[in-house]
């Protein structure tokens, strides 16, 4: 983080933050049901569309080479400028590692007051140029409007060989689920935007926030793994059903294996709970079964919004312990193994947690 600037707290700026300022799912729903939605799956070159709600869009535009195209941006979720445009950059990129490939280029897309100070506003662009370039990328420009609200993003676009593309919709029963981060970023940043905490309780937060999916990515291409997503805005539960709907299996998660950052179970046991974790419980729950005696904060945190979340990785049983020394060695956060793939039978939920050990 960058020195703070003590001019202005950007969370306050905006009603929700980062991720958790999503349209809602189910209000997203209520919209594209409205839409007369065709994809072009007679073209032959389009590999991932919209279809399955992956992380990006995928094109072939040679026999070894296709892009990756995705966009994201958020409102405020740390006060510090050059903080907040690093987040913003690294959960954009994200996709694209989520797709198991290799960011090339970004545009920004700024929404900016003109009550502010230009340093601030340069601050944020450089948080997000200093993360792109980190990523091996290039910043071609972008584009600015005005707004109350401030919120800053970038379209990414990226590259991958067509036949090593990582989609949602691959997991297999028998595989093992595997995750890359710890959650809980909606619920420590809705305490601070809210002064239940301070700076120093957001720091790990922080950390996993601006940490690219790099290393994450690189391992999962290099073991192989059946099918990838990132967790974000619609919380485990949302992101987990995505790839349990596109695959038409059944995720079984152990609650007691989820990584969590300190202190988010406390908070949650205080009603720290952002909207957007209601609104996810509101749209996902269906699809979701609690097995046994698991507690309200339990089940509040899996459906907690993500900024800039790690990895959900389906991987084969017998690859599962290889790629977990491959993820330690190249040092991320905290990936471990939290669930498994079952089949799925007619009138099944596509996700069960539980908690303790499997039966």
């Amino acid at each position: 983080m960058k020195e703070e600037n003590n001019k202005v707290r950007l969370t306050t700026m905006s009603t929700k933050a980062g991720c958790a300022a999503k349209f809602g799912p189910g209000n997203l729903a209520k919209v594209m049901a409205h839409m007369n939605l065709q994809e072009r799956k007679d073209d032959p070159n389009l590999i991932v569309g919209f279809g399955t709600c992956d992380d990006a869009g995928v094109y072939k535009i040679a026999p070894d080479y296709a892009l990756i195209q995705t966009v994201d941006f958020f409102t405020p979720i740390v006060d510090d400028p050059y903080t907040f445009g690093a987040i913003a950059a690294t959960n954009a990129l994200s996709d694209v590692y989520a797709m198991g490939g290799t960011p090339l280029t970004a545009l920004n897309i700024c929404c900016f007051s003109t009550g502010l100070e230009p340093e601030v506003y340069a601050e944020i662009l450089q948080g997000g140029l200093d993360k792109v370039t980190e990523a091996g990328a290039v910043v071609l420009g972008g584009h600015t409007v005005t707004d109350n609200e401030i919120k800053f993003g970038v379209s990414v676009t990226g590259y991958v060989h067509p036949d090593k593309v990582l989609t949602n919709g691959g997991a297999r029963p028998g595989d093992v689920l595997i995750l890359t981060k710890p959650i809980g970023t909606g619920v420590i940043s809705t305490a601070f935007k809210n002064n239940i905490i301070g700076e120093a309780e957001m720091t790990e937060s922080i950390t996993s926030m601006s940490t690219l999916n790099k290393a994450a990515s690189e391992a999962a291409q290099k073991i192989g793994v059946n099918a990838c997503t990132d967790v974000t805005g619609f919380g485990l539960s949302g992101h987990s059903y995505e790839v349990a709907a596109a695959s038409n299996v059944n995720l079984r998660i152990n609650l007691s294996e989820l990584p969590v950052m300190t202190g988010v179970l406390e908070l949650i046991e205080k009603d720290c709970i952002p909207g957007g974790g209601y609104n996810n419980r509101n749209h996902y729950e269906k699809w979701v079964e609690f097995e046994g005696d698991v507690s309200e904060t339990k089940k509040a945190l899996v459906f907690d919004p993500q900024t800039s979340g790690g990895l959900l990785i389906s991987v084969p049983k017998e690859k599962a312990e290889a790629l977990v020394e491959e993820l330690t060695k190249r040092k991320t956060l905290r990936s471990q193994i939290i669930g498994e793939v079952l089949p799925k039978a007619e009138g099944d939920k596509y996700i069960t947690y539980y908690e303790g050990k499997a039966e």
